[in-house]
């Protein structure tokens, strides 16, 4: 084993038993493995091993000894999702391709078993940012990397994830960066020090540049999105516009020719043929769901047999790279309403939490985070229009992310003491002993 496999080994398995002791310490260590993926960065034994199942498995036994508060708030949003959850198993019941479907439902529930996890484990302010810190810097690794990497070569190369995960590919390391950028922000916002501060603006400035060194049209798209309403949503509006001007500038100087004629395709998509296949599967899931409107084909529906059936071009079989016409293709249009629901749901939760918490000094943090949360949304909901990435468990971690806030700022007790301002004061009733007959 190399060093790089020791140090993964040493990390993981050296948390286990701090992991029985305190079962939240296991959600921070999955989120680590599944967004930094650092075993893919290794050569030996670690590249393969299943550590995210380990500390699942520990997380759960942990979950069962601890004598921690462990509860899940039931909120409109989890009813709404665990409900999808199980349209999804109604819906690989009657899929097309059933050995297919099975296996994509198990890694659908593995993921959404640890979302749920998390609205139970993660209950607190401290565990919340501490949770927000991990994400961020696991993803902003990649981030930051990219970005150097398009600096250094002009931008000729595409910016790529680690092999054989969530976000190897170009257009999904892309998605997740827009993402992920907000969230950076966040830090940046409740950063103490000088340096710190300094140190998220650059790796923000970085991960933009990485976004546009993927030379993912889509997530072009999206970026462009997910900057409007970041600068939107901030509070400096005046130091966010600079920034993004900065980043622009460097885009345009950075870039070779090549980019910019790749860019430019987005507006003559008749001419390209992989805009062209993908409006192809597009209308492929369109004319399965009408076929099929419940239940639609199931996970991984989209075979060359659906295509010769379904298409308008038969022979043009392609992904079909967008989380609307997946979840439509695939579920039917109950469960591309139950997917629309949860994020208009969501969403309300967010603007409830900085309506309710903007003007509390103490809840402040919380109104922040939701509008970053918010902004992460809209990077996924633009973004992931031109990506197939509907079950990208980041998306459904900043969901819970979102329902534990709400649940720690809004139910938040009145410390002891406080004086409650417009309430009326009840005159004392006098004390009447009652006769025991």
């Amino acid at each position: 084993m190399s060093l790089r496999d020791l140090f993964v080994f040493a990390v993981v398995f050296g948390s286990l038993p701090l992991i029985l002791r305190k079962p939240y310490v296991g959600i921070y260590m999955w989120s680590w493995l599944g967004y930094m993926n650092p075993h893919r960065l290794a050569w030996g034994l670690a590249y393969d091993f299943p550590f995210a199942f380990v500390v699942a498995i520990v997380t759960l036994m942990g979950l069962v000894f601890s004598r921690e508060p462990k509860r899940i708030p039931w909120t409109r949003e989890n009813v709404v999702l665990l409900i999808m959850i199980g349209w999804m198993l109604v819906t690989t019941i009657f899929s097309l391709y059933p050995q297919l479907a099975w296996l994509q439902l198990e890694k659908v529930a593995k993921i959404q078993l640890m979302v749920f996890l998390t609205m139970m484990l993660i209950n607190t302010r401290e565990k919340l940012e501490t949770l927000v810190l991990i994400i961020a810097l696991s993803l902003g690794f990649y981030g930051v990397k990219g970005g150097i990497f398009t600096i250094v070569h002009g931008g000729v190369y595409r910016v790529q994830g680690p092999l054989g995960t969530f976000i190897g590919g170009n257009n999904e390391i892309a998605l997740a960066l827009i993402m992920t950028i907000p969230l950076i922000w966040y830090l940046h916002l409740n950063a103490q020090k000088a340096w710190l501060r300094h140190g998220y603006t650059a790796a923000m400035f970085l991960c933009a540049l990485a976004v546009i060194g993927s030379q993912s049209r889509g997530a072009l798209v999206g970026g462009l999105a997910m900057g409007a309403f970041l600068w939107l949503k901030t509070r400096n509006k005046l130091f966010t516009g600079l920034i993004m001007v900065l980043a622009v500038s460097a885009i345009l100087a950075i870039m070779p020719p090549a980019w910019f004629a790749r860019m430019s395709t987005i507006d003559n998509y008749q001419t390209d043929q992989s805009a062209e296949g993908r409006i192809n599967a597009w209308w492929t899931a369109y004319n399965l769901a009408k076929d099929r409107p419940l239940v639609g084909g199931g996970f991984d529906t989209f075979q060359p047999a659906v295509f010769r059936v379904y298409a308008p071009d038969p022979t043009n079989v392609h992904d079909v790279h967008s989380i609307y016409f997946e979840m439509l293709g695939e579920h039917g249009y109950v469960g591309f309403g139950l997917f629309m629901l949860l994020a208009w749901l969501t969403w309300r939760k967010g603007a409830r939490i900085i309506r309710e918490c903007s003007k509390d000094p103490d809840r402040k943090w919380a109104a922040d985070l939701a509008r970053m949360l918010q902004v992460s949304m809209i990077g996924f909901a633009s973004a992931g229009a031109f990506l197939g990435l509907a079950n990208f468990d980041l998306y459904y971690h900043l969901i819970a992310i979102m329902v534990m806030t709400g649940v720690v700022a809004l139910k938040q007790a009145v410390p002891a003491g406080t004086v409650l301002v417009n309430q009326p004061l009840r005159k004392p009733q006098p004390f009447v002993r009652r006769s025991r007959s």
